[in-house]
């Protein structure tokens, strides 16, 4: 077996144990054995490669007939997301090959607005960047918060709130105040996001208060930080709040706190991204909206448990989480 595919095995096995740790009502078995659906407090997650119960809409041709002619002619939207194992938003379904997750439905119900099949390809955190720079993609669509640095290279159509939690061991009995109760933890944060951004900014604070130094363990798989985090490695992982929320109800992990994804200074929103200036930014900020005032928006996120992180407006590069000091 291959690197690839051991990986994607593991990722798949570990999505699947996230999903089946609570009791609940179980579908069909999919392939290879594994439950196609699983019950999570209350709410039926579909586990399948088929994804039967995905939302979908009608072409909106006023809208279609803006998409850059190229991508037109072509006839596909190729979106690019991270690989991993991070339920609800993206992860292996039963299959150990389909991604699946509210990050894959919202890029197709996009394309589907467009009349455009999706061609979804998939990366580590740092290629999709890549992936947006060189034109291999179109789009990305995988939690990306929108930056005021990111801004400079790449355009936003926002699609839901961007909220970030501290996740602790089930047997963590330190609490949570504010930036400085971090002071002397070693926290886990995926490299370049926006959570190693606010984390590296309050430990700069708490160091020029001489607090204790917050020590960073880097991570780029879940299964690597959940490991890390059921062995008490780390005192605490900070991510996206959806899969710290699900991943807390199905393991017994405790979500500590929350914040917005751009700390103090305002409320974060997560985005679809395009390559700056590239003309598709407009057409896919006009099918966000469409999706939101006609529903499905709506239905997409509510089947993945995240109607809570909604927006009313798909909003063209709004203000971000500010620049790094420096």
């Amino acid at each position: 077996m291959s690197l690839a595919s051991r990986r994607r095995r593991t990722s798949a096995l570990i999505a699947v144990t996230l999903l089946s740790l609570l009791v609940g009502g179980c579908g069909g078995k999919g392939d290879g054995g594994a439950e196609s659906t699983r019950s999570v407090n209350g709410l039926s997650y579909d586990l399948s490669p088929e994804q039967a119960g995905r939302i979908h809409a009608d072409k909106v041709d006023a809208i279609a007939a803006q998409v850059p002619q190229a991508i037109r002619d072509r006839g596909t939207l190729v979106v690019t997301g991270t690989i991993g194992a991070t339920p609800p938003l993206s992860f292996y379904a039963t299959d150990d090959r389909t991604i699946v997750g509210s990050e894959v439905d919202l890029s197709i119900l996009i394309g589907d607005i467009l009349g455009l099949k999706v061609d979804r390809r998939n990366g580590d955190w740092a290629q999709n960047f890549v992936k947006i720079d060189s034109g291999e993609a179109d789009l990305f669509v995988s939690n990306a918060t929108v930056t005021e640095e990111r801004k400079e290279k790449y355009d936003f159509a926002t699609y839901r709130l961007d909220n970030i939690a501290l996740e602790v061991p089930k047997d963590s009995t330190w609490t949570y105040q504010d930036r400085k109760s971090l002071a002397g933890k070693k926290i886990g944060v995926t490299s370049g996001t926006n959570q190693e951004q606010l984390l590296v900014a309050w430990n700069d604070q708490n160091v020029a208060e001489g607090l204790p130094k917050l020590e960073l363990a880097y991570y780029q798989q879940p299964s690597d930080y959940y490991l890390a985090l059921s062995s008490n490695r780390i005192d605490g992982y900070v991510g996206p709040n959806p899969s710290a929320q699900y991943h807390s109800a199905t393991t017994g992990t405790k979500v500590l706190t929350t914040w917005s994804g751009a700390g103090d200074a305002l409320q974060a929103e997560i985005a679809a991204m395009t390559r700056k200036d590239n003309g598709l930014i407009g057409v896919v900020q006009q099918a966000i909206q469409y999706a939101i005032d006609h529903g499905t928006y709506q239905k997409v996120l509510d089947r993945w448990g995240l109607g809570g992180e909604a927006v009313k407006q798909s909003r063209i590069n709004p203000p971000g989480l500010p620049k790094k000091k420096g």
